[in-house]
């Protein structure tokens, strides 16, 4: 058995969550792989992206948003609201003060809280929304190929809306 990996770079844009087709760099890291036979997974390291298999639609918004996309956002904001306080109104408890503190000490805290503002960290919905979704997608490989129908895409999103920044999602290859 093979096992083939290979790292996808990405790039967030803030304000809304980032809605990424990566279907094609899936099946490029599947042809590269050389496995026939097996399967390929997808997996997003950072807390508030999530990878995740649908449909793909020809509709979109000026930004290239797909319709599915928002009224998936739409659906996930009726349970999970964004967060636009700070602690505890709203409802959420997180970030508290702990974390606040930490993360004041970091050498590179103004990337975080860019000239000191705590609200650059009111994420907790990018969390959970994440959380609800998965960091994972596995599929099938199929004599060399992503093994779904024509319409079954690939996606990646990250929830944090905070600010924009680079990000990655990890394909891993098993099979012979």
């Amino acid at each position: 058995m093979a096992v083939y990996k290979e790292t996808i770079q990405l790039q967030s844009h803030g304000t809304t969550p980032t809605f990424i087709n990566i279907t094609p760099q899936v099946k490029e890291a599947i042809a590269n792989s050389n496995i026939k036979n097996g399967i390929v997974t997808v997996i997003s390291p950072h807390t508030t992206c999530s990878t995740f298999f649908e449909e793909f639609v020809h509709d979109t918004i000026e930004d290239g948003t797909e319709f599915l996309q928002i009224d998936l956002d739409k659906c996930l904001q009726k349970i999970v609201p964004n967060q636009t306080e700070m602690p505890p109104a709203g409802g959420y408890l997180y970030p508290g003060e702990a974390h606040f503190q930490d993360v004041e000490s970091w050498p590179n805290a103004a990337d975080y809280l860019p000239g000191g503002d705590r609200t650059a960290l009111l994420n907790c919905d990018a969390h959970i929304k994440s959380t609800i979704l998965g960091s994972s997608v596995t599929l099938e490989v199929d004599e060399g190929k992503l093994g779904v129908g024509s319409t079954g895409y690939v996606y990646f999103v990250d929830f944090d809306r905070t600010r924009p920044r680079p990000r990655k999602c990890k394909v891993i290859v098993i099979g012979e």
